[in-house]
């Protein structure tokens, strides 16, 4: 019986990664794609280059190739990670963390889902300011800003599944009731406005190293970055494309949340 048991948990395990690797697939692949004008504004936004001849308003989905390619294998490897971390601590501390340990897992998960999505960001960002790259693209270019999208994307789930998860929570415990993933998905907006305002200078270095002509790796870090920023352009400066951002990351949250929420009700049936 208990031979039964561990079993049927395995499977359920297996099943849940399986699902959390598909749903974020599918949700990660259909932002992207659907929102991407915005983000090329964004990016344009906040290069050093200036708007216009990083394309201004031309070209908006230059750059797609790559986001493509790459979208669904970094949200599947964001949410097999954070979901794995969440079924095996969750067990084993009080409900009264589990604040911390979404906070925690989210951090974990951008931290690897970032060995795919930093080089995808780099190719995109250079094509989107129309930057002509002669000389190929090194693995040192390509991860170039590791550190930087690291500590842009770790606040920002600091942030954001924090507000998620607690959003989810309370409104499931008013309504008396398991949310739909229409409702999931505002929480997801909510959540991501929130996280994508606070973290936006964070951003705005990224996008700069990634963008830069500079080969010195001490100076392409994100506070030289930050101070050189503020420098030249003031307190304003550092929050760059912060319209486009909040503007795309609440869409996102929004359709990349309820897609995740429906797909995690839909496939169990399929995979059954």
């Amino acid at each position: 019986m208990e031979v039964d048991v561990q079993k049927q948990s395995l499977l359920d395990t297996k099943s849940l990664l399986l699902i959390s690797l598909i749903s974020g697939g599918l949700a990660g692949t259909f932002v992207d794609t659907i929102l991407y004008p915005i983000d090329t504004l964004k990016t344009r936004l906040q290069s050093q280059h200036g708007f216009l001849k990083s394309g201004g308003f031309s070209n908006l989905y230059k750059g797609l190739t790559p986001v493509i390619l790459g979208s669904a294998p970094t949200a599947a490897l964001f949410f097999v990670t954070y979901d794995s971390v969440k079924t095996f601590v969750y067990p084993k501390v009080s409900s009264n963390y589990t604040p911390f340990v979404d906070m925690g897992a989210a951090s974990f998960a951008e931290a690897i889902s970032c060995f795919i999505r930093v080089p995808v960001e780099v190719l995109k960002q250079r094509k989107q300011a129309l930057l002509n790259d002669q000389k190929g693209y090194t693995i040192r270019l390509l991860y170039r800003g590791y550190w930087s999208t690291v500590l842009r994307d770790m606040p920002f789930s600091l942030i954001q599944f924090p507000i998620y998860e607690f959003l989810k929570k309370s409104w499931s415990d008013y309504i008396e009731r398991a949310i739909l993933p229409i409702e999931g998905a505002l929480c997801g907006a909510i959540a991501g406005s929130i996280a994508a305002a606070v973290t936006t200078p964070l951003d705005v270095a990224k996008t700069r190293i990634m963008l830069s002509k500079e080969s010195s790796v001490s100076r392409l870090s994100v506070v030289n970055m930050l101070k050189t920023i503020y420098k030249c352009n003031g307190f304003k400066g550092l929050f760059s494309g912060i319209a486009p951002r909040v503007t795309w990351i609440s869409i996102g949250g929004f359709i990349f949340f309820g897609v995740n929420e429906k797909s995690k009700v839909l496939l169990p049936k399929i995979i059954a």
